[in-house]
């Protein structure tokens, strides 16, 4: 590691890190009370609108009460008992209907409402008048006495889409007396939540036992279904607890919710609910400031210890350079460095070792003198043993009479070649030897590319040097080579080189040797094809790394992919390479631990995938 690395690192240690793990750990404990405190304002806020919920609703009930017990309902008359219909009709404008109904629940008389709607009033359609009658069951409030009221199930109001509950009131004493009924709309509970929503806590719904949105301050969720992970968390009524509220937090998307009963008897809960990323967001930008600043103090350290280490470095390298001149045999040369520290030290330390290594040199030239002398001794010695090896090498040289043979062929080859081609040149081009001549000379080609290949194939292969290698970079440099030929026949070459790959582990020499091999059988393939496109990429599948080589070819048939592997074995229309290009392309693939896969059908193309292992 460079002496520029270490100090970054001391200072990164010393000074960033320490700073980043304080100030986040700091912004960690502030995100903590945010949210603590986010948590009570939203109880709060729940339990407020709870109690307001509960007053507006109760006022309403009330006022209808009242009205009902003060009116004498048995000695009205027909029209009397219409009046105080009217009469509690207009007890509030959240009220859209008033009839009246006899013991067992049926309808006396004839209801007061309005089609259209009046003065605040809600609209109310006749056709829902049976809904309204059969939302409140009368019969609960047989035993009450007069003005006794009660609320029904919730339901929705056709003529906006609004919710509503019925709420009945008990017209005399008695088991067989009246009822009046009346539907409340939650007009006025909307406008509530959207004012208290307003305050910047989020959503705030107020919800029934089936878990219905009844109000909301966004007025599109009415009647909606909570979300199940909701539901999961709201609070059962219960009697020891009428007015409990919680507070907790849900996941995708993350967000802080806080749910209330509805006081007075009422089955309703309010819920109060808020993004926790613009809940959080004060904190969460306060991070990213931390993070800028940390990275704006690490940017001047590194310009620091820059400055610092290019100065130390100039004195390093008069030391370096004494050091090398002794390598290299100058042992009279004498490293100047000027100062008081210790690379002064170490530039006096290098001088004495000078010094000292002169006088051994000198020392040795002597020893040689005795060592010669020691040499002719041991010369006979060496003689009978030569005399051994001979004889081994004689051995020896009888296992590579097979490579020499194709070797030396080659010899012969190169003259008729060049005694063909010296014929060819004094030849014009309406000669009629001169065809002859050229089916020679290529013919001598192909005889020397067959040895040449036979030769390296039947050589020893050298142990694949395995490491890390960038499959990337290896890709890029087999195009380099082969992109300007590639393009020259007219071929559409597409890349697609995934980022961020890992390396391999594979020999960089024969991963560039398979590469090249793959692109030579593509382009071959694609001669005679109209559309003639080559795709490589890379990536990574079930933990290994891939590199595809897909061409627009002839394709190859299903009776003879079995054996595109095989030494010697080739269905190119242009011969070359006697077939060796793959065979040799998949040795050096299973030496890497690799495996290559072909997928491909008669006149549709091929695709050659090489799967290497990871680094």
């Amino acid at each position: 590691m460079r002496l520029y690395q270490q100090l970054v690192l001391f200072m990164l240690a010393a000074t960033v890190l320490p700073l980043a793990a304080v100030g986040f750990l700091l912004l960690s404990r502030a995100e903590a009370e945010l949210a603590r405190r986010i948590d009570a304002a939203q109880r709060e806020q729940a339990t407020a609108t709870a109690e307001a919920v509960s007053a507006s609703l109760m006022e309403v009930v009330d006022a209808l009460a009242r009205s009902a017990e003060a009116f004498d309902w048995e000695a009205a008359t027909e029209a009397e008992t219409a009046g105080g219909l009217r009469l509690l009709y207009h007890q509030s404008p959240t009220v859209s209907a008033v009839l009246k109904l006899d013991a067992d629940g049926q309808p006396l008389g004839h209801p007061v409402f309005r089609a259209q709607a009046v003065d605040g009033h809600p609209a109310f359609d006749a056709d829902g008048m049976q809904r309204l009658v059969n939302a409140m069951p009368v019969q609960t409030l047989r035993g009450g006495g007069k003005g006794q009221a009660a609320l029904g199930g919730a339901y929705v109001h056709t003529e906006d889409g609004r919710a509503a509950v019925a709420v009945a009131v008990k017209l005399a004493d008695g088991e067989r007396a009246p009822f009046a009924v009346a539907e409340v709309v939650f007009t006025s509970l909307e406008a509530l939540l959207h004012r208290r929503a307003s305050g910047g806590l989020g959503r705030i719904d107020l919800v029934d036992e089936s878990r219905r949105v009844l109000a909301s301050s966004e007025p599109e969720r009415r009647m909606q279904a909570l979300a199940p992970e909701l539901v999961a968390h709201l609070l059962a009524p219960t009697a020891s607890l009428p007015e409990a509220v919680r507070s907790f937090r849900l996941e995708s998307p993350a967000r802080r919710v806080s749910v209330a009963r509805v006081p007075q008897g009422l089955r309703f809960d309010v819920v109060v609910e808020e993004d926790e990323a613009t809940a959080l967001a004060p904190v969460r930008a306060m991070r990213r400031t931390v993070l800028a600043s940390i990275g704006g103090t690490f940017v001047v350290l590194l310009g620091l210890g820059a400055l610092f280490t290019r100065r130390l470095n100039r004195r390093l390298a008069d030391v370096v350079a004494g050091a090398e001149a002794y390598g290299r045999g100058e042992l009279d040369k004498r490293v100047k460095v000027e100062g008081q520290d210790e690379l002064s030290e170490l530039a006096t330390t290098f001088n004495r070792m000078g010094a000292e290594l002169e006088a051994a040199r000198a020392r040795m030239l002597r020893w040689n003198d005795d060592l010669r002398a020691r040499v002719d001794e041991a010369t006979a010695e060496l003689k009978a043993a030569q005399a051994q090896l001979l004889e081994a090498q004689k051995l020896a040289a009888v296992g590579q009479l097979g490579a020499g043979v194709a070797h030396e062929i080659n010899n012969p080859l190169a003259g008729i070649l060049g005694n063909v081609q010296l014929l060819m040149l004094d030849r014009n081009d309406a000669d009629p030897d001169l065809d002859t001549l050229r089916k020679i000379e290529l013919s001598a080609k192909r005889c020397k590319e067959i040895t040449q290949n036979l030769l390296r194939f039947s050589q020893q292969r050298e142990r694949a040097e395995l490491r890390p290698v960038d499959l990337n970079a290896v890709v890029r440099d087999a195009l380099s080579l082969t992109e300007h030929q590639t393009r020259g026949e007219g071929i559409t070459l597409v890349t697609e080189l995934a980022e961020g790959l890992g390396r391999v582990r594979a020999d960089p020499g024969h991963l560039s040797q398979v590469v090249l091999a793959l692109l030579s059988n593509a382009r071959t393939a694609m001669l005679k094809t109209p559309v003639k496109r080559l795709t490589l990429r890379t990536g990574e599948r079930d933990g290994r790394a891939f590199l595809e080589v897909e061409d627009t070819g002839k394709g190859i048939a299903a009776d003879i992919r079995p054996r595109i592997f095989e030494p010697f074995f080739t269905t190119k229309d242009v011969w070359s390479n006697v077939g060796l290009g793959l065979s040799v392309a998949w040795r050096m693939v299973t030496e890497a631990k690799g495996t290559i896969e072909v997928r491909s059908e008669a006149g549709q193309g091929a695709c050659f995938t090489v799967l290497l292992p990871k680094a």
